[in-house]
């Protein structure tokens, strides 16, 4: 199993060093974590014991008629290429029915790829070569000013649990995410870990989307607050911003950094902005000033 997994992750080693040659240009290949290959690297040399984490980018992959990027996403699981890696693409030009219609051609197409051979060059050429069709006759007919208003006036606010939000890449990618989808809130790190987002319906359900890509497990929404036909979003938010919290903790700083966050500071933190009957739905107990 071992020799089975380290020739699968040389196979990606070289299949990344092939990319790097074909899209050299700064920020063409963006690492989701940066040091990813180098463990994989270490891995390999026997220095590291201990499976690597999975090697997971995005290829900006540019379009020439008409001139638009479409971002391929990609995460290789450690049994590719006997296994398919996990695709999609986003762009900016395509209104979410093309993007599911771009996202579902791809997929068919390397389902039908022979496995054991490694696909992300194939999937790059396939983006440039089929984008432009989703691009120019699949676009639909702009809504009605009156319905994109309603679209636009549902606000959503969300309460995710997690069993705990240690690692820096993926606090990195939370805030970043709520900060292009325009959304405030907070992301409380440690054990547990608990994020709120809110703001348009259609960006949060996105954020939920994008931080559970592609296995984070011990995640679940625990509660919903939904206000249709709002005149002003902003008006509906309880946190002025998105922010990081990490307050004063206590227990083991050991190698897994497994300790617990004050709750009775999360909770003051939540009366300050009128959600303390949350603190019931997230952790199953009545909130105590004393706790």
């Amino acid at each position: 199993m071992a020799d089975s997994v380290k020739e699968n992750l040389e196979m990606q080693v070289s299949e990344m060093e092939m990319l790097f040659s074909m899209f050299p240009g700064e920020g063409d290949i963006r690492l989701e974590d940066a040091c990813a290959l180098l463990h994989v690297m270490r891995y390999l040399e026997g220095v590291r014991e201990s499976l690597p984490p999975r090697i997971e980018f995005c290829i900006e992959v540019k379009i020439d008629n008409p001139q638009v990027t479409v971002d391929l996403h990609a995460s290789l699981p450690h049994s590719y290429p006997q296994v398919a890696p996990v695709l999609f693409t986003r762009c900016s030009s395509l209104d979410r029915q093309q993007q599911k219609l771009l996202n579902d051609n791809l997929s068919s197409y390397i389902s039908a790829l022979d496995r054991e051979e490694l696909c992300i060059t194939l999937a790059v050429q396939w983006v440039q070569d089929h984008s432009m069709l989703f691009l120019k006759n699949c676009k639909l007919p702009p809504e009605p000013a009156g319905r994109t208003q309603e679209v636009n006036s549902v606000f959503h606010r969300m309460w995710i649990y997690s069993h705990h939000i240690y690692r820096q890449e993926l606090r990195k990618k939370i805030l970043n995410c709520a900060k292009k989808l325009h959304l405030t809130g907070f992301c409380l790190t440690g054990k547990p870990g608990v994020i709120c987002v809110e703001g348009a319906k259609d960006d949060c359900e996105e954020f939920w989307h994008d931080i559970r890509y592609p296995n984070w497990k011990h995640i679940s929404c625990k509660h919903a607050e939904t206000i249709s036909e709002v005149n002003n979003i902003d008006e509906c938010r309880l946190f002025p911003a998105f922010e990081e919290l990490t307050f004063e903790a206590h227990g083991d700083y050991g190698l897994r950094n497994d300790y617990h966050m004050d709750l009775g500071q999360f909770l003051e933190y939540l009366k300050e902005h009128k959600s303390e009957h949350i603190f019931q739905i997230l952790f199953g107990i009545d909130g105590k000033t004393d706790l």
